[in-house]
């Protein structure tokens, strides 16, 4: 019966089932699994997943939730966490309605983890399903990992080729910073990886940036990095627009500004910040996608000043007056949780983690308390959505099969 259906009435079947669904299809017949794991198949049921989504206001959430015995505060370029004796640590996937109260947890495989040098991983960034990893969250590994946690398979990058030697005879000469962020090229439908390292030592050195292809599995080196910065290394960047997105500083002067990087052209330019938040020199700078979904937003992060969280929207994209201080947050009552905003909601709101002091004050101070709230921009309220660890990331997600057709992935 299934070889008397047309094909193009079989293609029309196929195109509607959900991800699951159409992964248990290609154990139907060989004709089924070959359509399938057709890289223009791929493209399109994705494109389609997309427009469903957006149709029927579905939006969901990749949350990363890290619990520990110990946590504490390690300056690299600006800080980053660092947790020993974990107790768990959760992927699931969140259906971002109004409660926050619908999620699947997702088995993160620990094969991936047998050769790591970090307890765990730092999720780069999301896009289009596929889950890019890097191995620095406590010091840097050269791991490069991008995964589908749908269909359980994955891709272990090559090590890059961008190094700084240690000189260890000359003091303040060693090390560097590396910023890692993950796009998709609509132009070649190919995603990459782009890393961006910084010698801590001007005289080592300028800022270089190098590329992963997936399309080709190779790493290219795209020379030094024009204007010359620093950026905020370890933290969660922004793929908007076509673009990849850094909050960065110029290393001759205390600068802040956004560094972009076109997927497609492969070129780096620059965004302006809001005019307060260029001198100054924050605790944590945060990019996200608008509420609207239409530009991003700016989340600073200062102890410096009675507001400790200010976040910042960009009105018209690239429009340096367009930039809008929507609220500033202070520590909250009564037990004084310092808030660290962490993306926008479809509903307009932000969730944002409340930490119990000192994450980003002072090293070595101990955190055991994080809880994950939605914060209205309107009404200034907090609902408290029963997510918590110290730890945590949140990405949009997608549902895809890429990687299917990836004869070097592996299978989980």
């Amino acid at each position: 019966m299934l070889d008397s259906l047309p094909q193009e009435i079989t293609h029309d079947i196929l195109f509607r089932l959900p991800t699951k669904s159409l992964i248990q299809s290609t154990s139907v017949c060989k004709p089924w699994r070959s359509m399938i794991i057709n890289q223009s198949f791929i493209q399109y049921h994705l494109r389609r997943t997309i427009s469903f989504n957006k149709r029927n206001d579905i939006h969901l959430l990749l949350v990363h939730s890290v619990s520990g015995n110990r946590t504490t505060s390690v300056r690299t370029h600006r800080h980053t966490t660092v947790m020993s004796d974990i107790s768990q640590e959760v992927f699931s996937v969140h259906y971002d309605n109004q409660d926050f109260d619908k999620n699947s947890e997702i088995e993160f495989p620990s094969a991936l983890k047998e050769e790591q040098q970090n307890d765990i991983l730092h999720v780069v960034g999301i896009c289009n399903g596929l889950v890019c990893f890097a191995d620095d969250m406590h010091c840097y590994g050269n791991s490069f990992i991008i995964w589908n946690p749908f269909i359980r398979k994955s891709v272990t990058l090559p090590n890059p080729g961008i190094t700084f030697p240690m000189y260890n005879s000359i003091p303040n000469y060693g090390g560097f910073a590396a910023a890692i962020d993950f796009g998709f090229d609509d132009m070649t439908a190919d995603y990459k990886v782009v890393r961006v390292a910084t010698p801590s030592n001007e005289l080592r050195g300028p800022t270089m940036a190098e590329v992963y292809s997936l399309a080709t599995g190779s790493w290219r080196s795209l020379g030094s990095v024009a204007p010359q910065c620093a950026i905020y290394g370890r933290k969660k960047h922004l793929f908007f627009n076509g673009a990849l997105h850094w909050p960065a500083v110029r290393r001759t002067r205390d600068h802040h500004f956004i560094l972009t990087f076109d997927v497609c052209s492969e070129l780096f330019r620059k965004i302006s910040m809001p005019k307060s938040v260029i001198w100054r020199s924050p605790l944590g700078l945060l990019l996200s996608v608008s509420g609207d979904r239409k530009s991003i937003a700016l989340f600073v992060m200062d102890d410096t000043s009675k507001e400790y969280l200010d976040i910042w929207v960009m009105k018209e994209y690239g429009v340096r007056e367009s930039w809008t201080k929507l609220i500033s947050l202070c520590p909250q009552d009564p037990e004084k949780l310092l808030p660290r905003a962490l993306c926008f909601r479809k509903n307009g709101e932000v969730l944002v983690m409340l930490l119990d002091g000192g994450m980003y004050l002072n090293f070595g101070t101990a955190i055991t308390k994080g809880v994950f709230v939605s914060l209205d921009l309107v009404s200034k309220q907090l609902k408290n959505l029963e997510v918590c660890g110290p730890y945590c990331s949140v990405d949009s997600f997608e549902e895809s099969h890429l990687l299917l057709d990836k004869t070097d992935a592996v299978s989980h």
